[in-house]
């Protein structure tokens, strides 16, 4: 989780008190300049500097944080996508619950002075997740009602991902304070942390070997704008493109990050097959 420079410690958190909550979304990208132009256009975010370096920005809305963009899959040579990192109180202990779970661990726990740790992993299909270690920011927030942006899981199987990820990460677990709960609600597993809903885990026909990215197991972005003709029409005007149209929009960025658009205002939960 990257500290813009404007923020103070009033706003920050450690990772450990929402533990297993999702606490940040970074893109990985190749050019910083043109994600920002991109994003600027399609979800009207502005940008703030951070403590992490000149390659990484702090996208905002509002004046609120929304998700960061590091200009680092060149570097690291991995597919520039959008990532959720959940909160844990130490990276290290995480990361050995993937492993012992039958995740795959391929980076880290790397440090990030003075901010904290992450590691990136691959739950049982194959859908690329991150942990953090740290200081978090307290104006950050996903889920339900006017929040920026949820998230949704796409599996082939809800239950087993569930049980997955409520290992690795203590969903449910009584005894771990800032601990996130789990229910069943319209055939769709849910996710909620302090009696907000932040995320969808759904089945489905995905193929963890799939050509093509937006079939394969994969924790999907919905990024919520006032007028989605409007979003949908500048994701085609400025680079990007529109990958599904049908269920939801699921939009691609032009160097290939896919993320969906919902419209405000949400009420309640898109109902996704």
């Amino acid at each position: 989780m990257a500290r813009s420079e404007r923020e103070g410690p009033d706003v920050v958190r450690m990772a450990a008190e929402v533990f297993g909550a999702p606490c940040w979304l970074s893109l990985m990208a190749r050019d910083l300049h043109a994600a920002q132009e991109f994003y600027r256009a399609v979800l009207g975010w502005t940008f703030t500097t951070s403590s992490l370096g000149r390659g990484f920005s702090v996208a905002e809305l509002d004046g609120v944080p929304v998700a960061g963009i590091d200009a680092v899959a060149g570097e690291f040579a991995v597919p520039v996508a959008w990532t959720v990192y959940f909160a844990v109180d130490d990276a290290d202990a995480a990361v050995a619950r993937i492993r012992a779970h039958g995740g795959t661990v391929g980076v880290g726990p790397v440090a990030y002075p003075p901010t904290g740790r992450a590691a990136l992993a691959t739950d049982l299909e194959g859908a690329a997740f991150g942990v953090w270690e740290g200081r978090v920011l307290s104006t950050w927030h996903i889920g339900e009602g006017e929040a920026p942006a949820w998230l949704e899981l796409q599996t082939r199987n809800a239950f087993d991902a569930a049980f997955f990820y409520g290992k690795v990460l203590k969903w449910a677990d009584d005894g771990s304070p800032g601990c996130c709960e789990v229910s069943y609600e319209e055939d769709q597993v849910v996710l909620r942390h302090e009696g907000q809903a932040v995320a969808r885990l759904n089945s489905g026909p995905v193929d963890s070997g799939s050509p093509a990215p937006q079939s394969r197991p994969r924790w999907l972005v919905h990024f919520k704008v006032p007028d989605l003709e409007a979003a949908r029409a500048a994701v085609v005007e400025h680079g990007g493109g529109i990958v599904t149209d049908d269920v939801q929009v699921v939009a691609r960025d032009p160097e290939g990050g896919l993320f969906a658009l919902d419209e405000l205002p949400a009420v309640g939960w898109p109902v996704v097959p």
